[in-house]
């Protein structure tokens, strides 16, 4: 078994321990692949040839303005899809997914992640050893090629010393949710996302309650996804979705240590980050990069907004 309660390291190698006995054969049929879009469209062609072997797929758009949902029909002509009208945020999405996922594994894939048939294989191969795990994750890859540290400690509870890469399969307390792959039964416990997380901050606060829950996670690096983070929104105009980034990132942090930390913390933290992005809005506006300044300002706006209630 692989257990969360080693927690005076940062990851606990999964072969430490002795896998359980040969496990049946897996197939892709044993898993619904879900993926979120927002204004995604420009994501589907490298979609299609990632899923064109998977026969149970779940695209939920986010009120995209892009004719995303007609041309997912076109790419990806097997998936289900659910038209949302208007953006309920990244959580959310997933879960009206995932309450229609009827395999016992669901892969969350953002779209622009790309996988293929035998990584997502391999990572069901890996659930089958280690029965008692609740999320498997590949190893992400920049898009250019170099490894990614999608997954570590718990922040509340460890501080990382550096970067590192794990050579084989590992206990965590947190995976990126770029590409998690989640035996459904395991999450009768603790349920899917907290919906009041809108963007940002979803997949840590999932972990934690995993992690809390003794419910292990496992990263696989054998088995890779590749990432091209910020990579999954267009739309007509790329400043509001910079300042939406901004806005949603600040939001979710100050919820985040609401909730795992306490009232107090988050207030100091919301005063902290309006001092620092008042001067970064400054240093910005000197050194101009509108992408940047439209992202400072949805930062500094989210703080406004935020009560500690």
């Amino acid at each position: 078994m692989c257990t969360n309660s080693k927690r005076v390291r940062l990851l606990v190698t999964a072969t430490e321990t002795a896998p359980g006995p040969a496990q049946p054969a897996v197939t892709l049929s044993q898993v619904t692949v879900i993926v979120v879009t927002f204004n995604s469209a420009h994501c589907l062609p490298a979609l299609q040839t990632s899923l064109e072997k998977f026969e149970h797929i779940i695209v939920v758009d986010n009120g995209s303005d892009d004719g995303g949902v007609q041309l997912t029909q076109k790419y990806l002509p097997l998936a289900r899809v659910l038209a949302l009208p208007s953006n309920l945020g990244f959580g959310a999405a997933n879960n009206r997914a995932l309450a229609l996922v009827t395999t016992p594994f669901a892969l969350l894939l953002n779209p622009d992640c790309e996988i293929t048939s035998d990584s997502v294989l391999g990572l069901l191969n890996t659930a089958s050893l280690y029965p008692d795990a609740a999320v498997i994750a590949p190893q992400l890859l920049q898009a250019n090629g170099q490894a990614d540290i999608n997954y570590r400690w718990p922040h509340l509870m460890w501080k990382s010393k550096g970067p590192g890469v794990q050579e084989g399969p590992a206990c965590v307390g947190f995976v990126c949710g770029a590409a998690m792959l989640f035996r459904c039964s395991a999450f009768a416990q603790c349920g899917y996302f907290d919906e009041q997380f809108f963007l940002y901050y979803e997949d840590d606060d999932l972990c934690l309650r995993l992690f809390q829950a003794h419910l292990p996670m496992i990263v696989d690096p054998v088995h890779t996804a590749l990432h091209k983070s910020r990579g999954s929104v267009r739309g007509k105009n790329p400043w509001r979705s910079e300042y939406l980034r901004g806005y949603h990132h600040a939001q979710s942090k100050l919820i985040f240590a609401r909730k795992h930390q306490n009232s107090e913390i988050a207030a100091n933290q919301r005063r902290k980050l309006l001092v620092e992005t008042t001067l970064a809005m400054v240093l910005r506006i000197l050194i101009p990069s509108p992408r940047l300044i439209a992202r400072m300002v949805g930062r500094w706006r989210g703080l406004l907004d935020w009560s500690v209630r």
